[in-house]
């Protein structure tokens, strides 16, 4: 987890991202597998990740809400998540769950059938997450202690986001994108 700077909406901002990617990586696991995931903190804020759906059995401590389930991961250190997951199959999704890092800290989780198992439908012929987010053209972490203090509700955001990209109808949204790339859902 680290600052990198990410441009929308035709400013740079410093955002926290796991590996430099915003949103972070998609993880791929069988249904069975156990997760080791090594969470280094190389960020300015305090961090969790929950892993969203996911059946804690036997390893509650590993859910993510920060002071309710793990204490956070402070600037300077790791922790390292151990499940394993039983019974789920599908689409789920990871995210931090400190403060609202979850604007930019999160990304999906593909939990296959198990090896040698087949699908309970026909077998996509290809897959592509969509991940649906939220930009502000501020720090998150700022938006909401600015709420905090004034006791009102936080600003709203400036952008909606797929895979982290404002659609076509904001400014600056396209560039760099292949105009070619088209997703029927």
């Amino acid at each position: 987890v680290q600052a990198t700077p990410v441009k929308r909406l035709c400013k740079t901002h410093n955002i926290i991202t796991v590996n430099g990617q915003y949103p972070g990586p998609t993880l791929e696991v069988n249904n069975g597998d156990s997760l080791e995931v090594k969470v280094v903190n190389r960020g300015q804020y305090n961090v969790t990740i929950h892993w969203h759906g996911i059946r804690q059995l036997r390893t509650g401590w590993a859910d993510g809400p920060e002071f309710v389930t793990q204490c956070p991961i402070r600037p300077g250190q790791s922790y390292t998540y151990r499940f394993t997951i039983e019974g789920q199959e599908g689409t789920l999704w990871w995210h931090a769950h400190s403060s609202w890092l979850r604007a930019t800290v999160y990304g999906a989780l593909i939990i296959h059938p198990k090896a040698g198992s087949s699908y309970p439908f026909t077998k996509p012929k290809r897959e592509t997450p969509l991940m649906l987010g939220e930009w502000w053209d501020a720090n998150p972490i700022d938006v909401v202690r600015e709420a905090a203090r004034t006791g009102a509700a936080p600003n709203i955001s400036d952008a909606y986001t797929i895979n982290g990209q404002p659609g076509d109808l904001y400014n600056c949204s396209s560039k760099g994108l292949d105009p070619s790339v088209l997703f029927i859902i």
